[in-house]
């Protein structure tokens, strides 16, 4: 067994090696404060080439953990929580381009954590895991990497803060990166500048060079030979044929800015290379292929870089077309269409009660959300067919990242009471729907009343690199995307950035390109944000007809009780008035409805109920019970006094049924409340004498 140990953050980090999982390719312990992650790397004995990286990562959460047993009804771990989904997105992304081009082998790297002391998040030890059992491994990977989150609170930076600190940052972001280069950036802000980021990256980094000498000393001593990799064949006959059958079209195709139209040049090129080529090379249909598609990112590349041009006519740092529309559904609270290019967002506001409130159960305890955004990517968009199955990987990672950018200019609870549903339906789909998502879920909270004090935007960044050579281009379309070097997405206000995300297939960029392409973001950012406040600049001074009105009350803890009633009875009657009754713990009771009218309703009655009865004010009470010395009336709900036979008039009174009957309605006023509760009304002391 091997343990190494490093002082990261104030407290300890230790890795280890050769106790457990012996039997994976690699395999490390990683302990940091008393949160334990176990990472695990293998791959299959022999290769196969799919034309892509078959590479599994898999972030799994055991609830014992934390101390606690699955919430579900099976009381067992089941299919992967969203929090699990989003830790195997930031730690793929990464570690997907650090794999030889020809590696061929199924990998899996499997992070499982076996404990967690509530303050330390697993998410970055899965990462820097991944990459310690990796690089120990016989698998081919240009690491070791490191990964540090990064906070900043009170003007100072801080590595790996802990969750209760996490509240109190303005910056707070998961860094990866090799000893000389940035590999992925992923976080939010409160409306931090381009400078504090770059400040914050390379504070980062500075933990990451020495998380990288830490595995570096790991390999030393335990790192298995990396297998060999054989470069595939290459028929060069063949490769010389399909440049001459295909790249003046492909050149021509490269030049087409409508994505249908060069897309179908494209078919129509690869149908008839391939019919042309059939005879002379038989079994070359998927080296035809490849070529071909060699030659498509090469003419583009060479576009950019050389000519300075890109598919789509435009200059590198030019944003595309943008229309935006607001109302665009007549009865939803809110609702916007953002359209940029080929890319749109039908996105929709919903304002609901508590009892809208999202539930969240993973390692850190059940908890509710007031406000949550999803975000739907369906096959139509990109025009395919596709079978739905729900949210994927990639929903719930591009709707958890508009939602963080969102978050910080959303109201809080105290001054806006609403639980609030962002929905983001992208209907058309050319790179970039996060980042439009942002747009148009801004949008919609506008459209809905929501007091948010500024509008959000997203914005895109791309880069095609040779060597020491590159060019950054704004507001990337999908071909940009898929044939290009990096996906810089960052979303912020006017004031500055809340929430940025960048995917790179190069092994990393140097902190200068970063900060370029930062400044390019906000140019974008900026312009976008002036036709976003063309269309609405600000809230709607109202809430939207259809939206609910809340109200609050506040009674004491003790009546809660009363307002439930036996079996809830209590709280049923209420609610046929037509509002939403909602009752808090602390005795905070919120009464939602459409209209006034319901909640005014359910507002009497709740009073009516928790209401403590007042020595010489007047109520119109009912008779519940006629005794010989007098009768019984109600005056509140549950709260009756004895109306005495001497107080139901001047004169003198034979019999109480000569005055009253039960069931009457009967004004009284309180004479006397005893230390016990027990009340004396009178009826007289409202009459004339």
């Amino acid at each position: 067994m091997t343990k190494l140990e490093h002082q990261l953050g104030g407290q300890t980090l230790s890795m280890e090696t050769g106790k457990i999982a012996k039997q994976a390719n690699g395999a490390v312990w990683l302990q940091y404060g008393e949160t334990v992650v176990m990472v695990t790397a293998c791959r299959t004995n022999t290769p196969e080439d799919r034309g892509f990286l078959p590479l599994i990562v898999d972030y799994r959460e055991k609830t014992y953990a934390g101390g606690r047993i699955p919430g579900n009804i099976f009381k067992r771990e089941g299919r992967p929580t969203e929090k699990e989904t989003l830790s195997a997105r930031l730690i793929d992304h990464p570690i997907r381009p650090m794999f030889p081009k020809k590696f061929h082998y199924e990998v899996q790297v499997y992070v499982s954590i076996f404990s967690y002391d509530g303050e330390n998040d697993a998410d970055v030890l899965g990462l820097l895991g991944a990459s310690a059992a990796l690089s120990i491994s016989d698998i081919p990977f240009a690491g070791p990497m490191g990964a540090v989150r990064v906070g900043r609170m009170d003007g100072e930076f801080i590595a790996n803060p802990t969750h209760s600190q996490q509240e109190e940052c303005d910056i707070e972001i998961i860094v990866c990166g090799t000893a000389d280069s940035i590999v992925s950036v992923e976080g939010g802000a409160h409306e931090v500048s381009e400078q504090d980021l770059v400040d914050a990256l390379a504070f980062g980094h500075e933990h990451i060079k020495d998380l990288v000498v830490m595995q570096e000393k790991l390999v030393a001593e335990v790192g298995k030979e990396k297998i060999k990799i054989e470069a595939d064949e290459v028929d060069t006959e063949l490769v010389a044929a399909v440049g001459e059958l295909a790249s003046d079209r492909i050149k021509e195709a490269n030049r087409i800015p409508a994505k249908e139209e060069r897309q179908g040049l494209i078919d129509e090129v690869r149908a008839d290379v391939l019919e042309g080529l059939a005879e002379r090379f038989p079994e070359g249909a998927k080296q035809i292929k490849a070529e071909i598609e060699a030659l498509l990112k090469a003419d583009m590349r060479g576009m950019i870089l050389k000519e300075k041009r890109r598919i789509d006519g435009r200059a590198l740092d030019e944003v595309r077309e943008v229309a935006c529309e607001s109302s665009i559904l007549p009865r939803t609270h809110g609702s916007a269409l953002f359209t940029r290019g080929q890319t749109q967002a039908l996105c929709v506001a919903t304002l609901g009660t508590k009892l809208d409130e999202r539930m969240a159960d993973d390692l850190k305890g059940k908890r509710f959300k007031s406000y949550y955004l999803d975000y739907n990517f369906p096959a139509y968009s990109v025009g395919e067919v596709r079978f739905e199955r729900g949210p994927g990987r990639r929903d719930i990672g591009h709707g958890h990242l508009a939602e963080r950018a969102i978050e910080p200019v959303i109201p809080s609870d105290e001054s806006f009471p609403y639980t609030i549903r962002l929905v983001a339906d992208i209907t058309e789909s050319s790179s970039s729907s996060s980042m439009a998502t942002v747009c148009g879920c801004s949008l919609a909270l506008m459209d809905a009343g929501i007091p948010i004090k500024t509008a959000v935007c997203g914005t895109g960044v791309g880069l095609v690199m040779e060597g020491d050579e590159y060019e950054l281009l704004t507001d990337i379309r999908d071909a940009e995307d898929f044939l290009g070097d990096m996906d810089l997405k960052v979303a912020g206000t006017i004031d500055g950035i809340t929430a940025i995300q960048m995917d790179i297939k190069v092994q990393g960029l140097k902190l200068e390109i970063l900060k370029e392409a930062l400044d390019r973001a906000k140019e974008g950012r900026d312009k976008v944000l002036g036709i976003m406040n063309e269309c609405l600049s600000e809230s709607r001074d109202d809430l939207s007809r259809w939206a609910p009105r809340i109200e609050f009350i506040k009674i004491n803890q003790s009546k809660i009780g009363a307002v439930i009633g036996p079996g809830g009875k209590t709280i049923r009657e209420i609610e046929k008035t037509g509002a939403t009754i909602n009752v808090a713990e602390d005795g905070t009771i919120s009464i939602a409805s459409v209209e006034a009218g319901p909640a005014q309703e359910a507002r009497r009655m709740i009073e009516g109920i928790t209401a403590d009865a007042e020595i010489g004010k007047e109520y119109d009470g009912t008779v519940k019970r006629i005794m010989p010395f007098g009768a019984f009336v109600e005056i509140l709900p549950g709260k009756e006094g004895l109306l005495h036979i001497s107080e139901l008039a001047h004169n003198r009174v034979e019999k109480v049924e000569d005055v009253v009957a039960e069931g009457e309605k009967i004004a009284v006023k309180v004479l006397e409340i005893d230390t016990g509760g027990k009340m004396r009304l009178s009826h007289k002391a409202l009459l004339k004498k």
